[in-house]
C-alpha cells in the first residue's frame, strides 16, 4: 500500500519527520515487528538491522612476561532490542552501517591488549574462559553505550610468533604424554603379538582338529561304502531269516490251531464219551449190587420165615419123642420146669446151627461175593436164643 511500510523481522522501522513531544526523547520514531503509515513528504523511512553480525580481531599483544603473542578472537554482536539501544545505535550507524564490525573490532583491540598485559602465557594458553569473561566484562558499558550487544567472543588461536615457548611449556606434557603413548604402544604392541601367538595356535588347534575331522569322516565314508557293499547279501540274508521267521511263525499258529481243532472236535467228545460210558457202567454195576443184595436179602428173609414157620414143627417133634421117654423129675415143679427150658434151648442151639449153616451157604454164593466185592457184606439176621 502506498506509505504504508512493514520492517523486516530482523529490522527496525525508523520514522523520522512532522512534529514530535516535547515530552519524548527521541526525535523519531521507532517501529519493530508490524507496520506503519508513513506519511510521503512529510515524513522519512528508514531500516535499521537488528541481524547477528561479526567482528574478527587479529592483534598482537604482550604477556606480563614480555612475550609477544599472536591471538585471534572472533565476537559475535547485535544491536540491542529494547528502544535505547536502537535509538544509540541509529544515531552512530544508520548512515553506513558497516561500520558496526570496524568499531567493535577495534574496541576488542584495546581491551585484548590491556588483559593480555596483565597476564601470563601459561594462565593465558590454560584458562582462555576466565581471559575471554575478562574482555567482554570490560568492553560491555562501552558496547552499551554505542547501542551494541555481544553475544558470544572466542579465542580462536594464540601462538608466541616463533619463539618456541609454547611448544616449551608443552614439552614435559609432549613427552609424558608420548612416554604413555610408547607404553601404551608397547603393551598394545605386546597384546598384538599374544593375540597373533594364540591366533597361530588357534589356526594349528583349528587344523589339527580339522585333519582329524576329516580323517574321521574319510573314515565314516569307507566304512559306509564298505557296509553298502555289503548291505546287499546282509539284506538278503536278513530278509530270508525274516521269512523263516515268519514261516516258523505261521507253522507253529497252524500247529496251535490244529492242536485247538483236535481239542475241539476229538479229545473233548471222547473224554466225554468215556466219561458217559464210566457213568453208565457205575450205575449199572451199582443196580446190578443193588439188585443181588435185595435178591440176598429176600432169600435170607424167605428161608429165616420158612425156618421160623417149621420151629413150632420141630418142638413138637422133639416133644412127640420125649412122650415115650421115661423120664424122672426128682425135684418136682423146678426140675419140670428145667427139663422144659433145656427142651427150648435144644431147640434153639437146633434152630442156631440150621441158620448158620444158611448163613454160609448164602455168603459162599454169587450174589454174596458181588456184594463183598462192592465193600458191601451180605446182611443176616440172627435170632436170639
Amino acid at each position: 500500500m502506498f506509505g504504508y511500510r512493514v520492517p523486516a523481522p530482523n529490522e527496525a522501522l525508523l520514522i523520522s519527520g512532522g512534529k514530535r513531544s516535547t515530552s519524548d526523547e527521541l526525535s523519531f520514531r521507532i517501529v519493530v515487528g508490524h507496520g506503519a503509515f508513513v506519511l510521503p513528504i512529510v515524513r522519512k523511512a528508514s531500516f535499521l538491522t537488528l541481524a547477528m553480525q561479526e567482528a574478527e580481531v587479529v592483534e598482537d599483544c604482550y604477556t606480563q612476561q614480555g612475550l609477544t603473542l599472536g591471538v585471534q578472537a572472533v565476537i559475535a554482536f547485535k544491536v540491542g532490542d529494547d528502544p535505547e539501544s536502537i535509538s544509540a545505535a541509529a544515531r552512530r550507524f544508520q548512515a553506513d552501517q558497516r561500520q558496526m564490525a570496524a568499531l567493535v573490532g577495534r574496541i576488542f583491540s584495546g581491551h585484548l591488549r590491556s588483559i593480555i598485559g596483565s597476564m601470563t602465557v601459561e594462565s593465558i594458553i590454560r584458562d582462555q574462559q576466565r581471559l575471554g569473561e575478562a574482555i567482554l566484562d570490560a568492553s560491555k558499558l562501552e558496547m552499551a553505550r554505542i547501542g551494541l550487544a555481544v553475544d558470544s567472543l572466542q579465542i580462536s588461536q594464540i601462538d608466541d610468533r616463533g619463539s618456541g615457548y609454547i611448544a616449551a611449556l608443552a614439552a614435559p606434557h609432549q613427552a609424558s604424554v608420548n612416554q604413555a603413548a610408547h607404553i601404551a604402544q608397547s603393551i598394545a604392541d605386546q597384546a598384538a603379538a599374544q593375540a597373533r601367538q594364540e591366533s597361530d595356535r588357534n589356526q594349528a588347534e583349528y587344523a589339527r582338529q580339522t585333519a582329524i575331522a576329516r580323517a574321521q569322516y574319510q573314515a565314516e565314508i569307507d566304512r559306509a561304502q564298505q557296509e553298502a557293499a555289503q548291505a546287499g547279501p546282509l539284506a538278503s540274508a536278513r530278509a530270508q531269516q525274516a521269512v523263516l521267521a515268519e514261516q516258523a511263525k505261521v507253522a507253529q499258529r497252524n500247529a496251535e490251531l490244529r492242536e485247538a481243532q483236535l481239542q475241539a472236535e476229538v479229545v473233548k467228545p471222547a473224554r466225554a464219551e468215556a466219561e458217559r460210558v464210566r457213568i453208565a457202567a457205575e450205575a449199572q454195576a451199582d443196580a446190578t449190587r443193588l439188585a443181588a443184595e435185595a435178591a440176598a436179602s429176600s432169600n435170607r428173609i424167605a428161608l429165616d420165615q420158612a425156618v421160623i414157620a417149621q420151629l413150632p414143627e420141630l418142638v413138637r417133634a422133639a416133644a412127640q419123642g420125649l412122650q415115650g421117654a421115661n423120664l424122672t423129675v426128682l425135684n418136682g415143679a423146678e426140675g419140670l420146669n428145667e427139663t422144659v427150658a433145656s427142651m427150648a434151648a435144644q431147640g434153639a442151639t437146633v434152630l442156631r446151627t440150621v441158620l448158620d449153616g444158611l448163613d454160609r451157604r448164602a455168603t459162599s454164593s454169587p450174589a454174596a461175593e458181588r456184594g463183598a466185592v462192592n465193600g458191601r457184606p451180605a446182611e443176616r439176621v440172627e435170632l436170639e436164643g
